[in-house]
């Protein structure tokens, strides 16, 4: 009786000089090459991700795009636009558009790094539960359960008070609070493929479980973790702009477009002093609007995949 191979480990069912005629040489690349041809045909969502490099590229690039420090004070405060301050100067003095290139570092930074922490928390949660079954999988999503029962924007609030609100503190709090549905995610996915004849395979070989959770099974449920992660930097911006907002975010002098649009409280700042507002508010809305094109796109061309 011969086992079923699992993906991307030849070695179980074939001999090292056999070939096998039934699986094209490079199927792996056709694969990707289908999935990027699907997601080149969803025009936003190649929008989205050009427009998601270029803020990535200006964050990274800043001290060299910025035409000045986001830190210098200089005498004409809330000074309109003009040939020396492009998008004006605000309360303080301080330059505006180089403030707004700096706090893209921030914004990104805490999107794609709190993404990174849930996504470790709730992959590795989510195989657990899923492949052991039992006790496992019943205190672990019992502990889900207890963290989904929360108002989860009131909690941050309340652990960024306690703890501090600093650029690391945000980043850690929003991914510790936001592993819980790619836990459940994984976790379907999981209970589904752990069923197959190549993960069996593997079972009765004797292979240890971090190399069939890791190996075996966690590149099949890929796909909408990807989905997933993709969305969740959105959601991660729009909760920092929205900590640093109510002051609890990134500190000034530290810029960041949340804290950029603290300054908009003020009626006479939002009727007369468009600049201090609109560009933050501007570029929250266009990172948002760019990385959900790019997830609605993978999403699309990762389900065509799948169909």
């Amino acid at each position: 009786m011969t086992a079923t191979a699992a993906p991307g480990d030849a070695g179980i069912n074939a001999a090292p000089d056999t070939v096998d005629t039934t699986r094209p040489a490079g199927r792996a690349e056709s694969a990707l090459r289908r999935v990027v041809r699907r997601y080149l045909k969803h025009r936003m969502a190649v929008v989205g991700l050009v427009v998601f490099v270029l803020l990535i590229l200006m964050a990274i690039f800043a001290p060299l795009i910025a035409p000045m420090s986001p830190y210098k004070i200089f005498p004409e405060y809330d000074a309109a636009p003009g040939a020396g301050h492009i998008l004006g100067t605000d309360s303080t003095g301080r330059d505006v558009l180089s403030r707004l290139i700096y706090a893209s570092r921030v914004s990104l930074t805490v999107g794609v790094g709190a993404v990174l922490v849930y996504v470790i928390i709730g992959v590795t949660l989510g195989l657990l539960a899923g492949y052991y079954g039992r006790w496992v999988d019943q205190i672990v999503m019992r502990i889900t359960d207890m963290f989904m029962s929360f108002p989860y924007f009131m909690l941050i609030l309340v652990l960024v008070s306690v703890i501090g609100p600093s650029l690391l503190n945000i980043t850690a709090v929003i991914g510790f609070m936001a592993w819980p549905p790619v836990a459940r995610l994984v976790r379907g996915q999981v209970l589904t493929i752990k069923e197959s004849d190549y993960v069996r395979a593997g079972v009765s070989l004797g292979y240890q479980a971090p190399r069939i959770l890791f190996r075996h099974i966690l590149p099949n449920t890929l796909s909408p973790i990807v989905v997933n992660a993709t969305f969740g930097v959105a959601q991660a911006i729009i909760l920092e702009s929205g900590l640093s907002f109510l002051g609890l975010g990134v500190r000034p002098p530290a810029a960041s477009w949340g804290n950029m649009l603290t300054q908009a409280q003020s009626i006479t700042v939002l009727a007369d002093q468009w600049w201090m507002w609109v560009p933050p508010g501007l570029m929250i809305l266009i990172a948002v609007l760019a990385i959900n094109f790019v997830g609605d796109g993978l999403r699309d061309a990762l389900e065509a995949r799948q169909g």
